[in-house]
């Protein structure tokens, strides 16, 4: 098991994450509703660092290599996750349950009342996963208009409809 370490990202770190991202989404190339999908449109080195600037993305580095990573952009009293991946060579040494874990730490401390994300319902290191900690699927996705138009964005993408939902946990 390699060394690795949490903390919050800085700017030179976003020209890293985007190549995370894309390595990352080799887990959904034997998925066939994911087959149409471009897996290098991923969020650019500028949409990083204008999150990383806000002060709510955390990395995780081995040594001096940036592994993995959460973006996270906050929405008045909501903290939504716009991306969270780690590196294949990295995966499975529990980088994103701590990644998620500080970063729900770190939002109910600055006082957001809830954490929200998009997410496929069946992957087991999507929905589920983020079900063991503590997320519900918000089944009234109407009421949240936000997190509706962006589950529209993301079909509108190519991303199966059947398949995406949104997630909320509570703090406090």
């Amino acid at each position: 098991m390699s060394a690795w370490r949490i903390r919050l990202a800085r700017a030179g770190d976003a020209e890293h994450l985007p190549e995370i991202e894309r390595a990352a989404a080799v887990l959904f190339a034997n998925d066939p509703d994911c087959a149409g999908l471009d897996f290098d449109d991923t969020l650019s080195v500028a949409e990083h660092r204008t999150l990383i600037a806000k002060g709510r993305c955390l990395v995780a580095q081995a040594g001096d290599r940036v592994v993995g990573f959460l973006a996270a952009q906050p929405f008045a009293r909501e903290l939504h996750i716009r991306e969270m991946d780690v590196h294949p060579d990295f995966q499975g040494q529990g980088i994103g349950t701590i990644l998620l874990r500080a970063a729900l730490i770190d939002a109910e401390n600055a006082g957001f009342r809830a954490v929200t994300l998009t997410t496929f319902r069946d992957l087991a290191w999507n929905g589920p996963f983020y079900a063991r900690i503590g997320f519900v699927e918000i089944e009234d996705l109407p009421a949240h208009p936000r997190l509706a138009a962006e589950i529209a964005d993301e079909i509108a993408g190519g991303l199966p409809a059947d398949r995406r939902i949104a997630m909320i946990r509570f703090l406090g």
